[in-house]
């Protein structure tokens, strides 16, 4: 004799599916590796300036050159992956990178040398960061996308954040001596290395239905070939998402320059600098999650618009601080929006493009974003060398507003189709 569905049956059958355990893990190992990277990223850009005498247009010329580097691996990274139809080797062999670089740059004593660290410090994050995002999607369910992607996020950021802690607390024990704390930067990444090795599972591919709205095909069971004919099968949507991403990326200079802000127009000792990073991390952190749940349930290009907003807030604060307190409120807000518009690029690549094609649309979007990198922190380096870094704030701001405008336009194209 068959029985009624009770309330709890039903209310047990809406409800969403948990989180992977997977995804608490590579969550964890991004606490660990951003730990790892704030204690050294927090004192780069003063390290070399104050003891090396560079400028600031190769302080942006080194930034930009490093995290366009960074973005080109995601790219191959990502087309080898999907290729492999396997994410944890490629993501050893990026980790292992990374885990390198840190001594290097302890024992950095020229502008060659840090540069060379910080290359292989970006290659390496580059080259396991898609794989990584990559096998989210592969285990998070398509109702929890979002939230996958904002939990991970909020772990690697709270990791920043405790790493901004960490770098201060290292610089007060060790003296102000950086090449202690970059010693000490090393242990963190180490056993987020070992984690991958020993505990990360290969998950199993494509476990359920493909989430892409445009190209809702049967999920091939070849391997599939890389051939730069597989841009085309990404569909529109995310091209015109990616026209977005190229504009809006031209106004996100590196946090070196918020970093150089406090320092040199409002005299924030050096010691002190991460705490720059810690309140860029914390508006980061606090916006990851709650906007991945959210944007699972409304429409993700509002709340890439109301990221794009953050930024020029951030930016007409930055530029118009009297005090260091502005400053903080500025970074503040700047943490805030990358919480919020990678969570939604992300989250939008995730579910617009083809299952078997994450990891070359994930890589896309790395790639145009390396472009556009390189320029925002190129051109940052320049203004702010020849005019002051406020008035490379301003310039950050123009571009974002016209990365909003075009951004509504799509919209609007989208909703008469």
């Amino acid at each position: 004799m068959r029985t009624q569905p009770t309330d709890l049956d039903e209310k047990k059958s809406k409800a969403l599916p948990p989180i992977p355990q997977t995804v608490w893990i590579l969550g964890g190992m991004m606490f660990l590796i951003n730990l790892s990277f704030v204690m050294i990223y927090s004192f780069s850009g003063i390290y070399l300036k104050t003891l090396s005498g560079v400028t600031n247009t190769w302080i942006g010329f080194l930034e930009g050159a490093a995290e366009a580097a960074s973005f080109a691996m995601k790219l191959l990274s990502g087309m080898f992956t999907d290729y492999l139809r396997r994410r944890k080797p490629v993501m050893v062999f990026g980790y292992m990178l990374s885990v390198f670089s840190r001594p290097l740059l302890a024992v950095a004593g020229s502008f060659g040398l840090v540069f060379t660290a910080r290359l292989m410090e970006r290659l390496g994050n580059g080259i396991q960061a898609t794989p990584r995002d990559a096998m989210v999607a592969d285990v998070a369910h398509p109702k929890r996308i979002g939230a996958s992607y904002g939990l991970k996020r909020s772990l690697g950021t709270a990791g920043s954040f405790f790493g901004a802690v960490c770098g201060i607390l290292a610089m007060i024990w060790t003296g102000n001596n950086y090449q202690h704390v970059f010693l000490l930067a090393s242990i963190p990444a180490v056993i987020a290395f070992m984690i991958l090795i020993f505990v990360v599972k290969e998950p199993k591919q494509y476990d359920h239905p493909a989430v892409s709205a445009e190209i809702p095909l049967p999920v091939p069971k070849r391997r599939p070939k890389i051939h730069w004919s597989n841009l085309s099968l990404l569909g529109q949507t995310f091209w015109l998402l990616m026209v977005v991403n190229s504009i809006f990326m031209l106004s996100r200079m590196s946090e070196t320059f918020l970093i150089l802000h406090a320092h040199s127009n409002f005299g924030l000792e050096n010691t002190y600098v991460p705490a720059i990073m810690m309140l860029f991390n914390a508006g980061w952190c606090a916006a990851s999650y709650p906007v991945g749940v959210l944007a699972d349930r409304m429409n993700r290009y509002w709340f890439l618009a109301i990221g794009i907003i953050f930024i020029v807030l951030a930016d007409l604060i930055l530029a118009s601080a009297t005090s260091l307190i502005f400053v903080f409120i500025g970074v503040a807000f700047w943490g805030i929006q990358y919480g919020v518009t990678q969570n939604i690029f992300i989250s939008l690549i995730a579910e617009t493009v083809p299952e078997d094609l994450r990891g070359t649309g994930f890589g896309c979007y790395y790639i145009i974003s390396a472009i556009s990198v390189f320029f925002a922190d190129m051109g940052a380096g320049v203004i702010s060398h020849h005019y002051g870094e406020a008035y490379a704030f301003i310039a950050s701001g123009i571009v974002a507003l016209f990365s909003l405008l075009t951004l509504v336009v799509i919209m609007g194209y989208k909703q008469k189709k």
